[in-house]
């Protein structure tokens, strides 16, 4: 019998989960784990969006990524860096969500293409702020990069939800 967990629950998972996030925010921080061009990083804190829109649903992954995004941009970026990461959150959350909900696509593929669109996200936003659209030149490498970072995290998070005990997670699937 799966029961419906309380409002206290959810609001522990939410806890716990944005916490993690903001952790490997912090991480990334610390020891940017550069691939030796500027502005390309891992997003190992997406690795808790994408394991919580296949654990619990896009409501949850988004309420995460919000939180996740301000509270971390306050303590590490600044402003701009709030405004790009929501940009290229919003963005690769709305993709991936609905890459998810055709069934078509493992969890790699829907965390290849969020990669990518996080980074379509960011580049619109630089485009805008700066007001030139010759930004754009850096499209291949940052597609190159959300593909290859995208492969990584996806690959990560197939293993971790392999590897949870599906109870942890079923009453919650159950819930919107």
């Amino acid at each position: 019998m799966i029961t419906t967990p309380s409002p206290t629950k959810k609001v522990a998972y939410v806890a716990l989960l944005t916490a993690l996030a903001l952790i490997f925010s912090y991480v990334e921080a610390i020891f940017p784990f550069y691939i030796g061009v500027p502005g390309v990083k891992l997003g190992i804190a997406n690795l808790v969006i994408i394991i919580t829109l296949y654990m619990l649903n896009v409501k949850y992954a988004f309420l995460i990524d919000i939180i996740r995004i301000i509270i971390a941009g306050f303590l590490f970026s600044g402003m701009f860096g709030i405004l790009y990461s929501l940009a290229g959150g919003l963005l690769s959350l709305g993709l991936m969500a609905i890459l998810k909900h055709t069934g078509t696509f493992s969890i790699i593929g829907v965390s290849v293409a969020g990669g990518v669109m996080h980074n379509v996200g960011q580049l619109l936003t630089a485009a805008f702020v700066i007001s030139n659209i010759k930004i754009f030149v850096y499209f291949p490498v940052l597609l190159f990069s959300g593909i290859i970072c995208g492969l990584v995290i996806g690959m990560i998070a197939w293993i971790i939800l392999r590897r949870l005990p599906k109870n942890i997670y079923t009453s919650f699937s159950k819930v919107s």
